[in-house]
């Protein structure tokens, strides 16, 4: 069955809204299968630069429709915002679908993070407070709100009502701060249930009906790999099964409709937020990599830690996802430096690694492993074919692909569309 996997296989911000939205045209249905407004991507589209983090990137197209998984938490404001602003760039939200099995980010997950993170102090994870954390929490725990609780006035306040109970003992009691009302939370809620009822779907139904039919799917994941609930540096983690995994999962599909995984990686490599990264640069060339590479986070507004690209990391995402291929992104930030490193290995106490240590300390304390290439020190941002590239950015792509094990099909080469080398991607094959 015709259904690709497209996720990131560093920390998040690897430039995958730029890479759905340039192969979305391929595709019938984009469906975003996890996380929520706490991740973001741009889309640069003709002379308009959007920023999107709940819609997927293909509903900038009238061929596609744009699905909002059931492994999704949604905060509707923000949602209704973001739809508002596509709509009057004129790109029509008639199209997008959300499942009714998603669940809500209420204003108490919002109060909840912000609070927790608080009073963590320096020892926080470094979230966005956006409430992803707390909802997710509701979610496990049975007690969360979905999408299809805003079609039933009476089942929405009496969720409303029970949540309350418990969640403003522990705003006031333990946070010290102000509890919710009751009434104000579903007068606001249930004002935005006509905007959003003519979307709700049963999105797992849809979907395999439609790989039935050969339609082709693209599942777009938000962050990445290794901020992942089970596989990533935890705790410094989101909330949500960011691997080729979560794909089915999160929305309602079988493994087996899957054909292909589509890895996302940085020439270099970025984090947001705290956490450990072997490869973080602290100096001059982490500053120059943050700048010519634009490194600031979409949603946060947070600049992004540089650093060397890790050999380790992608090749641990490469087994944790199944990928069949990879594309490398930001390549021409590259191009301001004389010498490049790559990340092969890394040692602990005697010890080497070449994949992510299982424990927690050794992954923190790691001291990264380096081999050293030339850099090209030449504009790339013209090149669309991949005997364009000079010869010492041929063998880095070459280098890193033989150490992932996994074919590097795509190459970006600057943010515009166009900016990309095509180089092995085949998605129908």
């Amino acid at each position: 069955m015709p259904g690709i996997v497209l996720v990131g296989a560093q920390w998040g911000d690897e430039g995958k809204g730029k890479i759905t939205d340039l192969i979305a045209d391929d595709f019938d249905y984009v469906v975003r299968y996890q996380g929520g407004n706490n991740a973001g991507h741009t889309v640069i589209h003709g002379d308009k630069r959007l920023a999107l983090h709940l819609i997927p990137s293909g509903i900038m197209y009238p061929n596609i429709t744009p699905l909002i998984g059931n492994g999704c938490v949604i905060d509707p404001r923000v949602l209704i915002e973001e739809m508002d602003k596509l709509e009057a760039e004129n790109f029509s939200t008639e199209r997008l679908l959300i499942s009714g099995n998603a669940h809500l980010i209420m204003p108490w997950h919002l109060a909840l993070d912000a609070e927790s993170e608080r009073r963590l102090g320096n020892n926080e994870i470094g979230t966005t407070k956006r409430g992803i954390g707390p909802a997710y929490q509701d979610k496990a725990a049975r007690s969360g709100i979905r999408i299809q609780d805003l079609l039933d006035e009476h089942i929405f306040r009496l969720k409303v009502q029970t949540a309350l109970v418990e969640k403003n003992e522990i705003l006031v009691k333990i946070y010290n701060s102000k509890p919710f009302d009751a009434n104000a939370v579903c007068a606001e809620y249930l004002s935005y249930a006509e905007r959003i009822k003519p979307h709700i779907t049963e999105s797992s139904q849809l979907l395999n009906e439609v790989l039935r039919e050969n339609k082709w799917v693209l599942f777009e994941g938000a962050q990445g790999t290794l901020l992942d609930l089970d596989h990533g540096t935890y705790p410094f983690v989101t909330s949500s099964s960011c691997t080729a995994g979560g794909a089915v999962v999160g929305s309602g599909v079988g493994p087996t409709t899957i054909n292909k995984v589509l890895g996302i990686a940085k020439a270099y490599i970025t984090r947001v937020g705290s956490g450990p990264f072997p490869t973080e640069l602290n100096d001059e060339t982490g500053l120059k990599l943050s700048s010519v590479g634009g490194e600031v986070g979409v949603t946060t507004g947070r600049a992004r830690r540089c650093g060397w690209y890790d050999a380790v990391i992608v090749k641990y995402a490469a087994e944790v996802n199944g990928l069949t291929d990879l594309c490398i992104t930001k390549l021409d930030v590259l191009s301001c430096l004389d010498r490049i490193k790559v990340c092969t290995a890394y040692e602990h106490e005697g010890r080497r690694y070449r994949t992510v240590p299982g424990s927690q300390s050794a992954f923190h304390h790691a001291t990264p492993i380096y081999e050293e290439l030339p850099g090209w020190k030449t504009d790339i941002t013209a090149c669309r074919n991949y005997s364009d590239l000079p010869r010492e950015a041929k063998d880095y792509i070459e280098f890193i692909e033989d150490l992932a094990g996994v074919p590097v099909s795509i190459i970006a080469v600057g943010p515009d569309r166009d900016q990309t080398i095509m180089r092995r991607w085949r998605p129908r094959s």
